[in-house]
């Protein structure tokens, strides 16, 4: 069934994307964390439309999606799944894994970077925090996440299937750990141990770059608690936290055309992990 699926990739992406997107924007009006400051119509136009453009882009330089090149890379027998045997489910669940992971490490590689964090800081110049900002990336980001995706691809051999299902969770968990939806402390507290959840993440869209350069996880939580980086709660706590950074405050800001032009105007800021204080009694 998976490998029907893969085959289809572009087709069940695109309606699991509005599936979760039309499900998180309900619950955001039911049951929210916190009070927007700026009107959803600037915002969800410039997110939006970011969208848009990013999937025009990636077709058009990547004609093979990381499903395609899953399968071609099984055809050739490139990479160590391709190598070493391993059970379907098995095969599927570490390549999962070790994608995550990977994600991961390039979250961290563009906030340690001072020119990938110019790329990446247009997705923490959103004013507020909902389920469309998980979408709001600049398109040169997206092309180097897809060529980073591909080359982790054929390194482990990870079959098609598998990239399929973790290009579904992580575009869904992205909306869902940047959902402005309440949940109960305790489920918070247990969701958490599996699973990134928005009171987690949003942390890491503080305006203080001790939060900001916290919290790196999408998908599994896993990774920032083994590797330091984790942190519970926003000093100022999640009603009262400030959203963004110092730079791009101005709501103009937030229009398509000038969230393209960020990376290259404006200063390049304090936000670049190699600028951030380890010394921080309150990182844990």
């Amino acid at each position: 069934m998976l490998d029907t699926l893969a085959r289809n990739e572009a087709a069940v992406r695109l309606g699991i994307f509005f599936g979760v997107l039309m499900l998180m924007m309900g619950w955001e009006v039911m049951a929210p964390r916190r009070k927007l400051n700026h009107g959803r119509g600037l915002r969800w136009t410039g997110n939006l439309g970011i969208v848009a453009l990013n999937t025009g882009i990636a077709r058009l330089v990547f004609p093979l999606a990381p499903v395609a090149v899953a399968a071609l890379a099984a055809e050739r027998g490139w990479g160590v799944f391709n190598v070493v045997e391993l059970t379907g489910w098995l095969a599927i669940a570490a390549s999962v894994v070790i994608l995550d992971f990977a994600i991961y490490l390039q979250h961290v590689m563009v906030h340690a970077v001072p020119a990938l964090w110019r790329l990446h800081r247009m997705h923490h110049t959103d004013l507020d925090f909902d389920v469309t900002t998980g979408a709001r990336f600049h398109p040169i980001e997206i092309l180097l996440s897809i060529g980073i995706k591909m080359a982790v691809v054929v390194l482990i051999g990870a079959p098609a299937a598998a990239v399929l299902v973790f290009e579904v969770v992580l575009n869904a968990a992205s909306m869902f750990n940047h959902g402005n939806v309440a949940l109960p402390a305790a489920l918070d507290r247990a969701l958490r141990l599996v699973v990134v959840t928005p009171d987690m993440h949003r942390v890491h869209h503080s305006i203080d770059a001790s939060e900001t350069n916290s919290n790196f996880g999408f998908n599994l939580p896993w990774w920032d608690r083994l590797l330091g980086t984790y942190r519970d709660q926003p000093a100022k706590g999640h009603r009262d936290m400030t959203i963004g950074i110092d730079l791009f405050r101005d709501p103009a800001d937030l229009r398509l055309h000038r969230m393209l032009a960020q990376p290259f105007v404006s200063e390049i800021g304090d936000y670049a992990i190699n600028r951030r204080d380890f010394s921080d009694p309150d990182h844990r």
